[in-house]
């Protein structure tokens, strides 16, 4: 096995005071993204999602952010998956970005529900065909014999839906993270870190710096 105790860096791109908080922190995660993007990552938007199972087990994939607003932040993904039956039973969730280039990373705590049909809709519509057929032709999260089953049936799909729209299925859909935590992590010299979290209460939020 490779000795990965010695491998770090330093560091020393930047810093986060009490100065450039901004009351909102939905305001803050929009001005980091925009400075993130700024840096022409390959997948600006990609974001690990945990949610917790039944015997409270954590479990994390990368999916890609596709709404945000003062509601909160959207992702689409078929509902029959692990992750939608987890949620069906506990929509405490989690999300986490790593943006690396800046030596930044934001995690967010809430509420995880589907969004409206009309929404999903909407989104659906605005995604490829073949992105759509996709949505068809994956059973996600379940077992499947071999690759050549699902291209078969992806390809029986191109030529059922050659001259036809593809509707949104049922099992496919948005959910929205509705936030009651957010921090916001900015690396700093020797380990010494910028860490402040935004807890939303009765009353808006409020912040404070945490250790690193």
């Amino acid at each position: 096995m490779a000795d990965l105790g010695d491998l770090r860096n330093e560091f020393t791109k930047g810093s986060l005071s009490e100065q450039q908080l901004l009351v909102n922190p939905m305001d803050m995660f929009q001005a980091w993204l925009e400075e993130y993007m700024a840096t022409n990552p390959a997948e600006p938007t990609a974001m690990t999602v945990a949610t917790v199972d039944e015997q409270l087990r954590p479990w994390q994939r990368i999916l890609l952010l596709k709404g945000l607003d003062e509601r909160g932040f959207v992702f689409f993904t078929n509902m029959n998956s692990n992750k939608g039956q987890q949620l069906a039973k506990n929509p405490n969730g989690s999300l986490h970005f790593s943006w690396l280039p800046l030596e930044r990373q934001v995690q967010v705590q809430g509420k995880i529900t589907p969004v409206s049909r009309q929404e999903s809709e909407q989104y659906f519509q605005s995604r490829p065909k073949e992105s759509q057929l996709g949505a068809l032709a994956s059973d996600q999260s379940q077992p499947l014999k071999n690759r050549a089953v699902m291209e078969q049936r992806f390809a029986n799909l191109q030529e059922e839906y050659a001259d036809k729209e593809v509707i949104l299925p049922d099992h496919w859909g948005g959910y929205r993270l509705v936030p009651e935590r957010i921090e916001f992590w900015q690396g700093g010299a020797h380990r010494l870190h910028d860490r402040f979290e935004y807890v939303l209460d009765s009353q808006g939020w409020s912040n404070q710096r945490l250790y690193p």
